[in-house]
């Protein structure tokens, strides 16, 4: 299993301004020496958690994923965030996963009530796992790192990525969930988040962190603005696995 390179990008987002959100973070990602494997951009980086979701939501095939894979052919790597999607009268929260050769996508299943965001989308259902250079890679929205259940191990990854816009007045939250599913699911975890205020007032204090199966924080971002890269270590992954099989006695459960 080789290795996997992965760019954080910690932005401050312009609010429901999807242009300039994708010209600040393509100025990022052209500044960087390496793009590396895999470029990860927070939740609704088009827009920050905007809930205005009709008057912000692209078609399939827009803007914002033409410009995707634009870049990740450009830079052969893959690169992922979400965005609001309008797809056949619904919106949802999207999580987009592009390569030089097509997009893949999660829709966000657990929505933020307490923001109200049930109203305005549309929860997914399905558990998406992707492959990209040799890792297979769960795709995984904010509020979805509350509920363990859902992103359990199944022995089907190898890397679980969060994309949030996390508000800096429950970071602690974020930081010690992150490095839990890492532990408990024996998988790396990269979580990325935003920085700055929104139109809400809210602050984020951005926090984004790379976590090791063994829950070693490999990357801190802290509430720096701008991009951070980390290397997962493959064999050491399936070291620390075969050293300490715990997942041989997990319960098997079965996700209505």
């Amino acid at each position: 299993m080789q290795d996997l390179s992965v760019t954080l990008i910690q932005p401050e987002l312009a609010w429901e301004q999807p242009a300039d959100n994708r010209r600040q973070i393509e100025q990022t990602i052209t500044g960087l020496e390496q793009t590396g494997d895999l470029v990860l951009l927070p939740e609704m980086f088009t827009t920050g958690f905007s809930m205005n979701a009709l008057a912000n939501a692209e078609s399939p095939g827009d803007a914002t994923e033409q410009w995707l894979l634009e870049l990740a052919r450009r830079y052969d790597c893959a690169l992922s965030g979400s965005i609001a999607v309008n797809d056949d009268g619904s919106v949802y929260n999207r999580m987009l996963f592009a390569t030089p050769v097509g997009i893949s996508h999660y829709d966000k299943r657990h929505l933020f009530r307490m923001a109200g965001e049930h109203k305005r989308y549309r929860g997914g259902r399905e558990r998406v796992v992707v492959a990209w250079r040799g890792w297979r890679i769960l795709l995984q929205v904010c509020y979805d790192l509350r509920f363990p259940v859902f992103s359990r191990n199944r022995d089907d990854y190898d890397l679980a990525l969060y994309v949030a816009n996390w508000p800096a007045q429950r970071s602690q939250h974020w930081r010690q969930l992150l490095q839990a599913r890492a532990i408990e699911n024996q998988a790396c975890v990269v979580g990325v988040n935003r920085i700055g205020r929104d139109a809400n007032g809210l602050e984020y204090s951005g926090d984004s962190l790379a976590v090791a199966a063994d829950g070693t924080l490999l990357r801190d971002m802290g509430n720096e603005n701008g991009a951070a890269q980390v290397v997962l270590d493959g064999a050491a992954l399936l070291a620390y696995r075969e050293r300490f099989p715990c997942q041989l006695d997990a319960d098997s459960f079965q996700l209505d």
